[in-house]
């Protein structure tokens, strides 16, 4: 059995801007091959979570580096990463709707329906797999996986049209770079996030995505700054939030779906009393929300404090 590769990737603060889009996309690109087997069925449903994470995770990348690869040379990549990922979408909204939406309510809705609903959400998920298994033995992921390695082990970006600029930033110091993305990537969240009107579905999802595109930029360099991993974790109670909030978003859609055809006033009076559960969840959750987003604005910003670049050769702790 092939070796299960870590997470996070180990980037080192003497690396190039170049060097480092080599080791993280070539890094991610086997942890998301790693987890094919694992994704053809929902037995360990985790596969699917994996790859789809994994190539949102690339996809946030491109962007992260687009001032050195700019999007007319990675927007192809791009594409073929938000279909593919999308194409994983059905099978892992329905294991979160079974595995977490339904199973957290299990017992606790003094109302019948609960295993039709149940039984029909299976159903749909079998199906969703298999569009799954046609899609990882389909020609295009086939093309996917060929062409991109190819891409990363060229480094083809260094080959491409660019201008000065982008060239500097390529052959430059990845501390200088990421010091520059985060504090960029910081200054979005905050456009977004500070008197946000949290009552507002379509704010609050614009928060989510800023905030998610400085999570991804963070755990790209932890490693290369002490203390980040205290910073990821003093965002972990926003993101928490926020991805409860997209859940209930996710689940009032699928139950629509689920639902169009489905005439028993039990399963439909229990999948109200489904929404209405997490619903409430949520806006319980909502009530901390300024705490959680004072906690975040006042976190300390590790890639600027003194001594901040982790020497090459040791390890980050979050305390140093």
């Amino acid at each position: 059995m092939t070796e299960k590769p870590s997470k996070q990737l180990k980037l080192h603060s003497k690396q190039t801007v170049s060097d480092a889009i080599e080791d993280l996309f070539r890094h991610n690109l086997d942890y998301l091959v790693f987890w094919e087997p694992k994704a053809r069925g929902w037995e360990e449903n985790e596969g699917v979570h994996q790859m789809r994470v994994t190539l949102r995770r690339m996809r946030s990348a491109l962007n992260t580096f687009s001032k050195a690869v700019p999007r007319s040379v990675s927007a192809y990549w791009s594409d073929e990463m938000r279909e593919l990922a999308g194409e994983l979408g059905r099978a892992r909204d329905l294991d979160v709707f079974i595995d977490e939406t339904l199973g957290s309510v299990r017992g606790k809705l003094p109302l019948p329906g609960g295993d039709r609903l149940l039984a029909l959400a299976e159903k749909e998920r079998a199906l969703a797999y298999d569009a799954v298994r046609g899609m990882l033995d389909g020609n295009r992921y086939a093309r996917f996986k060929e062409g991109f390695g190819e891409w990363i082990a060229s480094r083809a970006w260094e080959k491409a049209d660019l201008g000065k600029k982008e060239r500097l930033l390529l052959e430059g110091d990845l501390v200088a770079f990421a010091r520059n993305v985060l504090d960029r990537q910081e200054r979005r969240v905050l456009e977004v996030g500070n008197h946000v009107n949290k009552e507002s579905a379509a704010e609050m999802h614009r928060v989510r995505i800023e905030f998610k595109k400085l999570r991804y930029a963070a755990e790209f360099v932890s490693s290369v700054f002490m203390g980040m991993d205290t910073f990821i974790g003093q965002t972990k109670g926003v993101q928490d939030l926020l991805g409860i909030m997209n859940d209930v978003a996710v689940m009032s859609h699928l139950l629509q779906d689920l639902l169009k055809a489905e005439g028993d006033p039990e399963v439909l009076g229990y999948a109200g009393g489904v929404v209405g559960w997490r619903t409430c969840h949520y806006h319980h959750l909502l009530e901390n929300f300024e705490a959680l987003w004072e906690q975040f604005t006042e976190a300390r910003h590790p890639w600027w404090k003194k001594s901040a670049v982790v020497p090459y050769g040791q390890q980050p702790t979050a305390t140093q």
